[in-house]
């Protein structure tokens, strides 16, 4: 397998529910571990994610984890960024992650001449989505 750069999100205890909002947008397979899977049966974190990874038919990699009690520290330092040319596609994907988020630019072109959206979603996830423009 060939080396890939892919976020990694930690959660504070709703990586399932986020991972599993993921694959409805994005489509793909979906393999969610606990760390009740890895030794941790009784512990009150036996049935969050330890690892989570979720695989599109798009090529696109995400994967996440919920950090153990105490040890997450919420941040606005990362995005995920969607981009590519196929305009039905990304607009598909950011009509369900705007849903319910807190849009911060519309989906609409930009000066660079690509369409641009970002949105904050309902897990406090930023997410960017850039149409690249046709033509030169």
């Amino acid at each position: 397998m060939a080396s890939r750069l892919n976020p990694y999100i930690t959660f504070a205890g709703d990586a399932r529910q986020a991972m599993e909002f993921y694959k409805e947008v994005l489509g793909g397979t979906l393999t969610l571990n606990t760390y009740g899977e890895y030794g941790q049966q009784d512990t009150p974190m036996a049935d969050k994610i330890m690892h989570g990874m979720l695989e599109t038919p798009s090529g696109f990699t995400l994967m996440g984890a919920d950090t153990p009690t105490g040890d997450h520290k919420p941040g606005n330092n990362f995005s995920v960024s969607l981009s590519g040319d196929d305009d039905a596609e990304l607009r598909g994907y950011w009509e369900k992650l705007s849903a319910g988020a807190s849009v911060a630019v519309p989906l609409e072109k930009q000066m660079w001449g690509d369409v641009f959206g970002m949105c904050t979603d309902r897990f406090g996830i930023t997410w960017m989505v850039n149409i690249a423009g046709q033509g030169g």
